[in-house]
């Protein structure tokens, strides 16, 4: 059976791939590695680390899913304190949400431990590698942006 260049580069990345971020997650020791907090509660805090508050409704728009699973995802963050939540002065259906320093922590300490080791794995390749490399991941960062 033949195949196409981009059906054997497909095939190739999806081995690829896995191996990676099994092995990315085994080097992490940090609480979302270990199960404490989702991969979508961590985008969540650093959705509100960047935006500094923000309403439920636009949390919900950003990360694609209904208000009634931000509900979800904002009551356990807030329940293990990374998180509060505040109706709106003028208008108490309105319900702003934002970090605590719990959660402020939490999303320093991810990051820095992500950083280090990024720079300890993309250390042992070259500077003209990584700098393709991020070129390409940005590429398809775009991409990935026009389709949404």
């Amino acid at each position: 059976m033949f195949q196409s260049k981009i059906e054997v580069f497909a095939d190739r990345l999806n081995a690829v791939l896995p191996v990676i971020i099994k092995e990315f997650s085994r080097r992490q020791t940090n609480e979302l590695y270990r199960g404490h907090i989702s991969l979508a509660q961590f985008l969540i805090l650093e959705f509100l680390q960047r935006e500094g508050e923000s309403r439920m409704s636009a949390l919900a728009r950003a990360m694609h899913v209904t208000t009634a699973a931000m509900t979800g995802f904002i009551e356990r963050l807030v329940r293990d304190g990374y998180a509060l939540r505040q109706s709106d002065p003028d208008d108490r259906r309105v319900i702003r949400i934002r970090l605590t320093p719990k959660g402020a922590g939490l999303v320093h300490k991810i990051n820095h431990q992500r950083r280090t080791m990024v720079i300890k794995i993309f250390g042992k390749i070259s500077e003209r590698e990584r700098h393709d490399y991020l070129k390409i991941l940005t590429h398809i960062k775009e991409i990935l942006a026009e389709e949404a």
